[in-house]
């Protein structure tokens, strides 16, 4: 497998760096993990055209996660993208209903339908993807918000991508012995954060990383305003890793 960081900006995007958006190739195809807000744009420029993407799956409901699957709709209905295959795409339970709210106050109903075939991923069972890799859903902490850590595999290395996540024993369950484990680090400290808890500092990251026994650790989501120690690796656009 290969992940390629799209877009790894937190809630407000860092300079020039659009929001969650990870693109995995491995098994059969491209599986792109959330699509916020400038990555629409970003695999045009990777691609040089419409994405060649087979699967997407969204981890939860908010904007910066999910924003540009709306542009994705329109491109899709009026622009490049109407030659090609419609992707699948993988939505929290609930989902469904989801988007046909948000079609609803965007456009009509239907126009999420109509450019992707939809279907809802279960808590902690696995599913396959047309991109020919496999996915585990972890429920996860997030404040109040439904929101999923995913485990990716294509059954010989496993990714383990937190989304938005608080410390919680799911998080070190889901990335168990991963090869990967792409966590996000948006804190200064655990103090920063609201009640309930939902997100991580990067000293929270790295206990969770050390209590899966990950191989790797690759922290993402972090504002550019925080300082980071240079010992641990972090996520910037175009990084390539083989997994």
């Amino acid at each position: 497998m290969k992940l390629t960081v799209v877009g790894c900006s937190p809630a407000w995007p860092n300079p020039g760096i659009s929001h969650s958006g990870y693109l995995v190739e491995g098994g059969k195809g491209r599986l792109l993990c959330d699509c916020g807000p400038g990555v629409l744009a970003d695999l045009r420029t990777m691609d040089g055209g419409w994405p060649k993407v087979d699967s997407i799956v969204v981890t939860h409901w908010h904007l910066d996660h999910w924003g540009d699957l709306v542009p994705w709709v329109w491109g899709r209905m009026f622009g490049l993208g109407r030659e090609l295959d419609p992707p699948e795409l993988w939505v929290p339970p609930g989902g469904i209903a989801q988007l046909q709210t948000f079609g609803g106050f965007f456009g009509i109903e239907t126009m999420f339908d109509m450019v992707f075939t939809i279907a809802e991923y279960t808590e902690r069972t696995p599913f396959a993807t047309d991109a020919g890799l496999e996915i585990t859903a972890f429920r996860v902490p997030h404040y109040t918000v439904e929101s999923y850590a995913f485990r990716i595999t294509d059954g010989e290395r496993t990714l383990a991508y937190s989304a938005d996540s608080a410390p919680s024993e799911q998080l070190v369950e889901m990335a168990r012995d991963a090869d990967l484990f792409l966590c996000e680090a948006t804190l200064i400290d655990s103090d920063a954060d609201s009640l309930p808890r939902g997100h991580l500092s990067a000293d929270e990251a790295v206990a969770a990383f050390e209590a899966a026994q990950a191989k790797r650790l690759l922290l993402t989501h972090r504002p550019e305003e925080l300082p980071l120690d240079e010992s641990l690796e972090q996520a910037v656009p175009g990084l390539e890793i083989e997994i």
